[in-house]
């Protein structure tokens, strides 16, 4: 199973838009795919139709019950779309008052890890959806992940986020002895604005070996998909910013694989 976390600790750059974009093409490819809401905001539990107001029972109930968590459990909060092989995990406002009760409370920042586990055979492809704060929610989005897709919209303050995330990386690489892989993707790319071809090119040239060649431009059509509910690969399937994401997708399909032959020779000491 793969597991993929969508995070930035700046809000707005695309992430609930790439999480969805990315799942629902991996699901129209055949592949059972799970998305995990974890931003108390509950955008991709709104995309769905679902408010986190009133969501219950949600990825916060597997932080109530922690170690406790069975996959009985999990499959009570998993919820089916109308779309053939995607599900999700819906989000709760109650999310953001994790950080309070965290204090003191052991085992709270593998609650995601152990609930990936717990599905090992029933996916194929988890995505997660991060919030952009560090804060426990992300630290489980981080630890439960095995490579992390960074959406930068193509503007300078934006790119001043990507920095703190790329900074947060390293510190959690240091903690934990293990480097996280990551892509970073340019999106609401303008090719007609002077500020947006710039800061692709500083984006592209900063961040040389990580950033992902293509990007994604600006189309309404994402926002009208996210309106209707709808996956943007159903919504306008020759879209331009569909054509991106396959091109995405494909890209960290052969990631993953590079990523899996390069365990097994580290666990075969070749």
């Amino acid at each position: 199973m793969l597991v993929w976390t969508v995070a930035n600790q700046k809000g707005g750059v695309g992430k609930t838009t790439t999480a969805v974009a990315l799942a629902g093409l991996a699901a129209e490819q055949g592949l059972r795919v799970l998305m995990v809401d974890l931003d108390p905001h509950g955008s991709l539990t709104s995309y769905f139709g679902e408010n986190a107001d009133y969501c219950k029972p949600s990825t916060y109930t597997l932080f109530e019950l922690n170690k406790n968590l069975t996959r009985a459990e999990v499959f009570k909060i998993i919820r089916s779309t109308k779309y053939d092989n995607l599900s999700f995990l819906p989000a709760s406002t109650a999310l953001a008052t994790l950080e309070r009760q965290a204090i003191g409370k052991d085992g709270l920042g593998l609650v995601v890890s152990r609930t990936v586990e717990l599905l090992n055979n029933d996916f194929d492809l988890v995505v997660i959806d991060s919030p952009p704060l560090l804060g426990v929610l992300m630290i489980n989005a981080l630890a439960a992940c095995q490579h992390l897709v960074i959406p930068v919209q193509t503007e300078f303050l934006a790119i001043k986020g990507l920095e703190r995330m790329i900074h947060t990386l390293q510190m959690l690489g240091r903690s934990r002895k293990r480097e996280l892989g990551y892509t970073i993707v340019p999106t609401m790319f303008d090719r007609r604005t002077h500020a947006s071809v710039v800061s692709l090119r500083a984006i592209k040239n900063q961040f040389i070996e990580h950033a992902w060649a293509g990007k994604i431009p600006v189309d309404t059509r994402l926002r009208d998909a996210s309106k209707a509910g709808v996956p943007p690969h159903l919504f306008e399937p020759d879209g331009r910013a569909t054509s991106a994401y396959r091109s995405l997708l494909k890209q960290l399909f052969q990631q993953a694989a590079v990523d899996r032959k390069s365990s097994r020779a580290v666990a075969s000491g070749v």
